[in-house]
């Protein structure tokens, strides 16, 4: 049976204090909106539907995904009046699942529980047993087992308040079966909305098995409402993801000290040290190291590369055997060969270094093609930015720059030359040759510093 994926994501979140609408609110890289989606999609289904409001266009417009199908929900007048707006677009013969777009972290393998019993002919809905209750619909069984019908928080007796399952809103059921209960809806409660969780009762009613799948986790299903919610969220992100890295054989100094913000895939025997922040899409290869407090984001590392405490890689392609490190800075569009050495406090922007190339001190290597075997001695920078364009500095195979050297860029320096230590080099540099440019030395007699006037 074709299945049709519903979330909702109409709610404003006021409790966020926050201009974006909830469902933007940001969880390890990606939207809460971002992560129901990424789970939807391994499902495979026929459509998503996702049913937005608060926030109108901002919502689709932060997303751009061309696979979505985006239902307005003008006036949210709850749950049940948010499925009605999207089952219009689904045919009869389908499954629908309901998803929210503020409970991120239901695993794929959960769903597709919920699937399987609701393409039995059930009403599958998802719960869970939780320590704190307070807010969330509780489920009402028989004697039997069977669920009846879910009461919310705000509706249910003292005696009902005191049940730990709670309802999750997910469910799944098929189409024309939905259709005919969103009909029969009302809003006699409290709050003057149609209850999505009502059709429970319609269903028991009507002799339609209604399945209760148990979470296995709690925070597989916790709701985002708040910032406390959401650290609460990223805490349990960050240690199911460590999780995943460790049974793949990646060695965490801590996993409680890991932050994965986006994609990370690791070869074998990679060792990561504690506070280690990774963003976007990032590759590590065979044993590669990873020192204390590295922010990576959107790099490809090579083999038996390290990388040192404290540094700051973005958008590079490291190669093998690579040392880099510690308080260096590799900046996007940089390519570092093997066995590149790059120090501390060095920076490096939208340049090339050749095989064993090394610039182990002090230095700012920016818009630069530097190649194979070259020594960059400390405090050397290249001069590239002239306060209206960006300009290149080549230096060839072999080259030898001493300390404290400026390279006025546009400038080259030829294969295996020799630069004097404090020099500024304005002119090419020829190859094989040592080129020195500074100010003659004098020394000034009787000249006394200033002294302080008392």
């Amino acid at each position: 049976m074709p299945l049709s994926v519903v979330i909702l994501a109409a709610g404003q979140g006021q409790r966020m204090h926050s201009d974006l609408p909830k469902v933007l609110q940001p969880l390890g890289g990606k939207t809460l909106l971002e992560h129901v989606l990424h789970t939807a999609a391994t499902l495979k289904p026929s459509a998503i539907h996702v049913v937005y409001g608060h926030g109108g266009d901002q919502v689709p417009a932060a997303l751009r995904q061309p696979q979505v199908q985006w239902v307005l929900q003008a006036e949210q007048l709850g749950t049940g009046h948010a499925l009605m707006q999207a089952l219009p677009a689904i045919p009869d013969d389908h499954t629908v699942l309901v998803l929210y777009g503020d409970v991120p972290l239901v695993r794929a393998g959960t769903l597709r529980k919920l699937v399987d019993s609701a393409l039995r002919g059930e009403l599958a809905v998802l719960t869970a047993r939780v320590a704190e209750p307070a807010g969330y619909g509780r489920m009402l069984r028989d004697a039997e087992g069977q669920v009846q019908r879910i009461v919310e928080h705000k509706d249910a007796s003292a005696e009902q308040r005191g049940i730990n399952e709670i309802n999750t809103g997910l469910m799944a059921c098929g189409a024309g079966l939905l259709r005919g209960w969103l009909a029969q809806l009302r809003n006699h409660n409290a709050q003057k909305e149609y209850y999505l969780t009502d059709v429970i009762a319609m269903a028991a009613a009507e002799g339609v098995l209604v399945d209760g799948v148990v979470a296995a986790e709690e925070s597989e299903v916790a709701g985002i409402n708040d910032r406390e919610q959401l650290a609460a969220a990223e805490t349990a992100l960050r240690q199911r993801l460590a999780e995943e890295l460790m049974q793949r054989g990646v060695m965490l100094r801590d996993p409680a000290r890991i932050d994965v913000r986006g994609e990370l895939s690791c070869g074998r025997d990679v060792c990561i040290d504690i506070n280690c922040v990774f963003e976007g899409e990032v590759k590590l290869g065979h044993r590669v190291r990873i020192g204390p407090n590295a922010v990576i984001r959107d790099c490809e590392i090579g083999d038996d590369t390290e990388v040192f405490a404290h540094s700051v890689l973005e958008g590079a392609s490291i190669g093998a055997r690579v040392r880099i490190g510690p308080f260096a800075r590799i900046r996007p569009q940089s390519q570092l060969a093997d066995e590149v050495h790059i120090g501390n406090f060095v920076e490096v922007k939208k340049s090339k270094l050749g095989r064993n190339s090394k610039a182990n001190h002090l230095a700012y290597l920016g818009d630069a093609e530097i190649g194979s075997e070259v020594n960059v001695g400390a405090g050397t920078i290249t001069c590239n930015y002239d306060g209206v364009n960006k300009h290149r500095t080549v230096i060839g195979d072999g080259a030898f720059i001493g300390s404290n050297t400026a390279l006025v860029a546009p400038v080259t320096v030829g294969p295996g030359a020799t630069i004097g230590a404090g020099s500024v080099i304005t002119r090419d540099a020829p190859a094989g040759q040592l080129s020195i440019a500074r100010a003659r030395q004098e020394t000034v007699p009787g000249w006394k510093r200033p002294r302080k006037k008392t």
